[in-house]
């Protein structure tokens, strides 16, 4: 401190202490005339305590397990009850700010003039010249401004704003008993290093909690809070050294008090400041699963239950001490990262994302995506980082999504089987079909569309009989063009909404023919949750992430699920029943989790995209797969992702393999169990024309082909069987592709 600086200090304490002094004695002065009256008023007629905010703290976000895996503040604080706080603790920081503190009302006048000679002597600050009382109101106006001009005159250093605070401190003298007034001193204060109270000071500067503080780490804490910016530990050997120096003259000061011995002093001194800091990560980038945070954070922001406007919500969130439970399963979470992983890189333009959902309640229990998430450097649109939540809507941080594929085909199927349709019944299919009549959307409008040609087999295929099995397990384009039309667009949109179907950029659905097809963009969540409903013998339940919220006061608020029947149980299990097909006759033949499982491949028109939804009665999933510069440009084929070349990109060959390997280690721990069989008395039988010798005629077909030789049931022959398709310019079994759009 300079000489001039010590004098104005000096005149500052000199003026004060005259007030002082004249408050004091004014209650005894007769007649003193108006100076004495005015000097009385300020100190006798006081204004009531400081409005107190409550003091922003950290919201945290636990798993299901209660780990917390996510954090968001704007002051890191975590409030506690002074009796969690060491005793060592309290010792410390009243024998260095405030010895008197229980001795005096809130004015020290004693303690003022002592600090002030001590430091005058000293050259610096040694000792503080207000009470803990003021210095908590000091805090408490800081804390409560609401612009910056408040907090300025909060933090002014002249005599007017040093008067206002010792008023203030009388009037929350008279409010609170010193040991309240104590603990909401330890809360409020500001360590450094971004250590707001002393339960996250003694987190972040010993990776301890206030409660366990040792003598030297509670002597160095109370050090810290005089100069918490000059005596930063994160900043570097200098700020230690200043913090050593604080630390060893808050010891010395204590063992002055007789509170320690002298010994005890020399011991802690001698010891080196032994900081480890912590870290304490704000935001979903330093998450641990930063997908599954951001979900959560959209909805915090987005919800009207957690506060009316924008604003409030977002100060709810960085404020307000919230303990957020999740439904997120850190088994599963880890079982989607590392099958994602196995095949896509971070680095690969095309991307891959899968969810979750437990049926009958709607909670996720995973959100994985291929990229890491954060800015790429020099915030470069491609990278292996990404901000957008790829497994997400809009709405929870994703982007436009992929189109869906034939994973609509199930909601045509359900649609047919709620129509009366019999798991035999079907009809003979053309090579091709023009939707040129017969679709109109839920407004009653025409919409064909004659100028689009579906195929099948990516183009490829003469056409023939199918029923609704054998249709849904080869996933024939044409079959379900012609069976969508036969049973009603507008029903098939209908049962896609019930089960929760709403696109990812939040527009209205595509009421169109090749609705079936999936030519709406959805995201992962949206899609594990429809397919869930069929696992939960239809129930739908609204995608859940939050399941409960403890307040700063320990008010519990539990989120119940949003569930109600989308489906009749029987149209459900029947669906269930066609649906294991896939694994066992269809396109996921080969490829299974040793449990029963059920699902649907999707592969879009031109390998735009690929998918796969998939389910056990325990639990549902989706994968989709794309490119994240744009999935109509940059259509999968003839490309590397991860270690492997794909030809093509179709849902058995990548989100299929993604599904089984994540969901076999998501399930380890759940007994497997069946589903519910289905009604054959409603639903078997039926007759498609010519099917019968359709089938005996592919079976042999196959036996000439090799295909159903003992060398075609090599493993290595089921792993490879694609490619060695592909290689002989034959069409892969499980395409779902084939409809074009003629351009003129």
């Amino acid at each position: 401190m300079t000489v001039l600086r010590s004098v104005g200090a000096l005149a500052l304490a000199g003026a004060l202490g005259g007030v002082l002094t004249a408050a004091l004695a004014a209650p005894v002065v007769s007649g003193g005339g108006m100076a004495a009256k005015t000097v009385a008023n300020t100190f006798v007629d006081l204004p009531p305590a400081p409005r107190e905010e409550p003091l922003a703290q950290v919201t945290r976000l636990l798993d299901k397990d209660g780990r917390p895996f996510a954090q968001f503040y704007e002051a890191n604080r975590t409030a506690v009850r002074l009796g969690a706080v060491a005793p060592v603790m309290r010792q410390a920081i009243v024998a260095i700010e405030d010895a008197r503190f229980y001795e005096h009302g809130g004015l020290d006048v004693r303690g003022t003039l002592r600090a002030l000679l001590t430091n005058t002597q000293a050259g610096g600050i040694r000792q503080g010249g207000s009470s803990l009382t003021q210095q908590l109101v000091k805090n408490i106006l800081v804390e409560s401004a609401r612009t910056e001009a408040e907090r300025d005159r909060a933090r002014a250093p002249n005599l007017a704003r040093k008067i206002t605070e010792l008023r203030l401190a009388l009037a929350l003298e008279k409010k609170y008993r010193k040991d309240e007034i104590l603990e909401r001193y330890l809360n409020i204060a500001y360590f450094g290093a971004g250590a707001h109270g002393v339960e996250a000071a003694a987190r972040r500067f010993f990776s301890t909690s206030a409660s366990r503080l040792t003598l030297a780490q509670a002597a160095t804490l109370a050090g810290a809070v005089r100069m918490p910016f000059s005596t930063d530990p994160s900043l570097g050997p200098a700020h230690r050294a200043r913090l050593k120096m604080r630390r060893d003259l808050v010891l010395d000061r204590m063992a002055g008090l007789k509170l320690i011995s002298q010994q005890d002093a020399a011991s802690a001194k001698a010891a080196p400041l032994d900081i480890k800091l912590k870290p304490e990560p704000g935001g979903c980038e330093q998450s641990d699963y930063p997908f599954y945070c951001l979900y959560v954070q959209r909805e915090l922001l987005s919800n009207p239950v957690f506060g009316n406007t924008a604003a409030e919500r977002r100060s709810r969130m960085a404020r307000g001490g919230l303990v957020i439970r999740t439904s997120l399963d850190p088994i599963a979470q880890r079982a989607a990262e590392q099958a994602i992983r196995r095949y896509v890189s971070p680095e690969d333009t095309e991307v891959a994302a899968e969810a979750m959902v437990e049926p009958r309640t709607g909670r996720i229990t995973a959100i994985a995506a291929s990229k890491r998430f954060g800015r790429n450097p020099g915030n470069r649109k491609n990278g292996p980082k990404t901000t957008f939540n790829l497994a997400a809507d809009v709405a929870h941080g994703g982007g436009q999504g992929f189109q869906a594929g034939s994973t609509f085909k199930v909601f045509t199927l359900a649609t047919a089987l709620k129509q009366g349709w019999r798991f035999n019944d079907g009809f003979v299919t053309p090579g091709s079909l023009v939707p040129a009549q017969g679709y109109r959307d839920c407004s009653g409008r025409p919409v064909n569309d004659p100028d689009t040609r579906i195929l099948n087999a990516s183009g490829e295929g003469s056409g023939g009989p199918h029923s609704i099995e054998t249709g849904t397990w080869k996933s024939v384009n044409i079959f379900y063009m012609m069976l969508e039309r036969k049973v009603g667009l507008c029903n098939v949109v209908r049962t896609a909404k019930s089960l929760g179907i709403t696109r990812a950029d939040g527009q209205p659905l595509k009421e169109v023919p090749t609705f079936t097809l999936g030519v709406n963009e959805m995201d992962p969540v949206t899609v594990a949750a429809a397919f869930a409903t069929f696992a939960a013998r239809g129930i739908y339940c609204r995608p859940l992430a939050i399941v409960e919220i403890i307040g700063r006061d320990g008010r519990r608020t539990h989120v119940p699920p949003a569930c109600r029947r989308a489906l009749e149980e029987d149209v459900a299990d029947a669906v269930n029943y066609v649906l294991e097909g896939v694994f066992t006759k269809g396109t996921m033949h080969g490829q299974g989790i040793d449990r029963p499982a059920a699902g649907k491949t999707g592969t879009n028109n031109g390998y735009t995209s690929a998918w796969f939804a998939g389910y056990t009665p325990a639990l549902a999933a989706a994968v989709s797969v794309g490119d994240i510069r744009g999935s109509y440009k940059y259509p999968l084929q003839d490309v590397q992702i991860g270690n492997q070349y794909y030809g093509a990109v179709q849902g058995a060959s990548l989100p299929g393999p993604i599904w089984v390997d994540s969901m076999g280690p998501a399930l380890r721990r759940v007994e497997p169990r069946g589903f519910t069989g289905p009604d054959m008395a409603r639903f078997g039988g039926g007759y498609t024309p010519g099917l019968e010798k359709a089938l005996e005629e592919e079976k042999r077909r196959e036996a000439m082909d090799g295909r159903g030789d003992r060398r075609g049931d090599h493993p290595f022959f089921r792993r490879h069987r694609r490619l060695f398709r592909w290689l002989v310019g034959r069409s892969p079994l499980d395409s779902d592709l084939g409809w074009s759009r003629r351009r003129g």
